[in-house]
């Protein structure tokens, strides 16, 4: 098999394609040919060093979290799943670069029906971290407002669907040439965060879904409810200042789960969300593909194609 291989941290120049002996699936697992992987922040990230003091990795390495693919051998134990099934699954932190990969059945599902396979690797990360901060973390209810940082990105275009879904008043903020994609997906009001201050826009929010972190976040305090909710996934809340003003903030990190990614499934089935894949790279392309989502990428997702 073929597979991306890190054997130092750093950038995507770290990066290179190598023939590897296939993985074998154990207890509980299957053996996934790849048809696409998606590409996420969170694949530079550890690249760069950022996460080794907590999650450290015998290098080389094969970087990506989320795949698309067809079954090709099963481990024992394993039910609900054959040979020849198309899955999709966030797989966990490493290990989707590549033509083959093993990952727990419990990380997957099967790709919706109305999903191409390169458009279903595009879903699983970016769709469990939004699903699990409306639902899990902000306790999203019909009626509330909802405003989402970075609202065109994979996570937030996600976001804003599932928001919508769940009955919400959904805001964005996007960049001017995304915002008439993030009405489309159902946002009620949108902001170009570039040329308007979304505080002078946006007041009496219940859940602040902050994508972006920094300076975007400690300007959202003030927007909130009593009560209200900021929730990221990038970024820590300052808790002290969450207090001082009556509100709760949450941070958190993505966990695979395959009942929840069925759950998101039979909403693409059904129509009410879709994934935009920008750009399709081939998997000899990854450091290019890496080098476009670290430098500002932002709208949709981006994939590669096992099969270049």
């Amino acid at each position: 098999m073929k597979a991306i291989r890190a054997y130092a941290y750093g950038g995507p120049d770290r990066l290179t394609l190598e023939d590897i002996p296939d993985p074998v699936p154990g207890e509980g697992e299957v053996l996934i040919d790849v048809a696409a992987s998606g590409v996420n922040p969170v694949d530079w990230k550890i690249l760069e060093g950022r996460m080794k003091a907590f999650l450290p990795l015998p290098l080389p390495y094969t970087p990506g979290v989320e795949v698309s693919g067809k079954i090709s051998a099963l481990g024992a134990g394993v039910k609900g799943f054959a040979v020849g099934d198309e899955v999709f699954g966030f797989i966990g932190i490493v290990g989707g670069y590549a033509t083959r990969v093993v990952a727990s059945a419990e990380r997957l599902a099967s790709v919706p029906k109305k999903l191409s396979l390169l458009e279903a690797a595009g879903v699983p990360a970016a769709a469990l971290t939004a699903w699990q901060a409306l639902h899990e973390h902000a306790g999203v209810k019909p009626g509330q407002r909802v405003l989402i940082h970075g609202a065109a990105g994979g996570v937030g275009s996600m976001a804003v669907q599932l928001a919508r879904i769940a009955g919400a008043e959904v805001i964005g903020t996007a960049s001017s040439g995304n915002l008439e994609y993030v009405r489309q997906l159902g946002a009620m009001q949108v902001i170009d965060y570039r040329s308007e201050s979304f505080e002078e826009r946006v007041s009496s929010v219940d859940i602040v879904l902050d994508l972006v972190g920094g300076e975007t976040q400690d300007r959202s305090w003030s927007l909130l409810k009593a009560d209200g909710i900021l929730v990221s996934p990038v970024s820590p809340p300052d808790a002290e200042r969450a207090r001082s003003r009556g509100v709760i903030g949450r941070h958190f990190a993505t966990r695979s789960d395959g009942k929840q990614l069925a759950a998101i499934a039979a909403h693409f089935d059904s129509g009410e969300i879709m994934v935009d894949v920008e750009t399709v790279f081939p998997l000899s392309r990854a450091a290019d593909a890496l080098q476009q989502n670290l430098t500002g990428h932002a709208r949709g997702k981006l994939v590669l194609d096992a099969a270049r």
